[in-house]
């Protein structure tokens, strides 16, 4: 069973949606015990940092997604997901993130000729032999909604990148914890075969 967190930030159905077309048990939830005893859990999400910790806390769910990560179950962030694994954001200053892994989340710089947000498909550039893009070709395309995008203190950690305005750190795995900036749920046959990648995880794998 997978679990996907519901703390009123949005995106869950299209999760559900590309997890039941891939033939996986899942289910929305925000109570702590089906969160907790799922084989694996996903945090998703759109919107504000600081509106979506304040949710988090408000909502008893911080100490419940800390004891998954701690516990080695596979987790997954996407795109807000994400954001709210690192310790803080540019976007909500003062705002602490849950710090389950290290780095900040900062504002995508102004380009000429570059809208932000950055909303689009663009091409990975892969590295580290991240198990989420197991069995896809060299520069695959996924599709980006957001501002705001990270950079992580341990470059090992970081899986794909991609460049909009700057090098953006779009994936990341650090032991049982895994995380993508953009949507794979959105991604068409690429994003189907990332979640189908995570789903195969195993817990003892990580």
């Amino acid at each position: 069973m997978i679990a996907i967190i519901d703390y009123d930030a949005g995106n869950l159905k299209s999760v559900e949606k590309a997890l039941q077309h891939l033939g996986q048990e899942c289910m929305i939830t925000g109570k702590a015990e089906e969160i907790l005893s799922a084989d694996k859990v996903i945090l998703p999400g759109v919107g504000s940092f600081g509106d979506a910790m304040s949710n988090i806390r408000r909502l008893g769910l911080e100490e419940v997604i800390k004891e998954v990560a701690a516990k080695g179950t596979p987790f997954l962030g996407i795109c807000l997901g994400l954001q709210l694994l690192f310790e803080s954001s540019d976007e909500t200053p003062g705002v602490e993130g849950l710090g389950i892994l290290k780095g900040k989340i900062v504002r995508i710089p102004d380009c000429e000729g570059l809208k932000i947000p950055h909303v689009g498909w663009n091409s990975l550039k892969l590295q580290n032999n991240g198990r989420l893009f197991a069995g896809l070709g060299e520069e695959p395309y996924v599709y980006f909604v957001h501002s705001y995008y990270l950079e992580a203190e341990d470059e090992q950690i970081v899986k794909a990148t991609t460049d909009y305005s700057t090098c953006i750190h779009a994936s990341v795995e650090s032991g049982n914890v895994f995380a993508c900036q953009f949507h794979p749920e959105k991604s068409s046959t690429v994003g189907l075969k990332i979640l189908e990648n995570f789903a195969n995880i195993q817990g003892g794998d990580c």
